[in-house]
């Protein structure tokens, strides 16, 4: 971890991988990760714990298998939304975007049940800044 400021638009520029987050510093037992999406991410779920997103850039959609249905949020670049623990969940940029995301150290980014996960996702716990 790095004890000097990070520039967030430098280390986005630093990779070119779609739904690849890289780790960009760590707050206690938590990954600060940032990641390009484009397209559509899979269906999965995290059992024990939420998941916090930032857009930084462009649109990210999200939809959510919820107890009383199916429903879309559009959080537009400086949105923020917390999908919580246990809920099923899509991601998806139509367009692109570049988002932040909070979650606990070792959280894959595929969720603890999932889809058949397609070659454009990254299956993964977070990628240091710089591979």
């Amino acid at each position: 971890m790095s004890n000097e400021p990070i520039a967030l638009g430098q280390a986005l520029a630093s990779f070119d991988d779609l739904w690849s987050p890289r780790i960009v510093t760590h707050v206690n037992d938590y990954d600060v990760r940032i990641a390009k999406v484009e397209g559509d991410h899979i269906w999965h779920v995290h059992d024990d714990t939420d998941e916090f997103f930032l857009v930084l850039d462009g649109e990210l959609l999200i939809s959510l298998r919820e107890p009383g249905g199916e429903r879309t949020v559009r959080l537009p670049k400086g949105a923020v939304f917390t999908v919580p623990r246990g809920t099923e969940h899509r991601p998806s940029a139509p367009t692109g975007a570049a988002i932040l995301m909070f979650e606990p150290t070792g959280t894959s980014s595929v969720g603890d049940s999932h889809a058949e996960i397609p070659g454009h996702v990254d299956a993964t716990t977070g990628h240091p800044l710089g591979s």
